[in-house]
């Protein structure tokens, strides 16, 4: 009687948690989705998709913009390293999460 019991209790606990991980690996899936987007353009991004980004708060997104607008776009990547509060160890963690596309050009040459 007692062994049966404990079969009992051990397939009931076994199903328990099958289920449970086949719903935690759906629901985790999608935000894994998400994180793994393209890379931000700097010359395009709007304040709050900066704020996404690690590090970069409120004012410092506003900072990229006033130096997006002030220099004409962002012609490369390093060039974030101009705004202030980002340096080098900022700029790193950054890197593989930013992209820089040309700006409009009003003409080409």
């Amino acid at each position: 009687m007692m062994r049966s019991v404990m079969v009992v209790l051990l397939v009931l606990g076994l199903s328990v948690v099958a289920q449970a991980g086949q719903g935690s690996s759906s629901r985790s899936t999608p935000p894994a989705k998400a994180s793994a987007s393209a890379p931000l353009n700097l010359n395009t991004a709007t304040v709050a998709q900066l704020e996404a980004l690690p590090g970069i708060g409120r004012s410092t997104a506003e900072r990229i913009l006033e130096y997006r607008e002030k220099s004409g776009g962002f012609k490369k990547i390093e060039d974030l390293m101009n705004v202030r509060g980002i340096g080098e160890k900022s700029f790193l963690t950054l890197k593989p999460l930013i992209t820089v596309s040309p700006a409009k050009s009003s003409s080409a040459d």
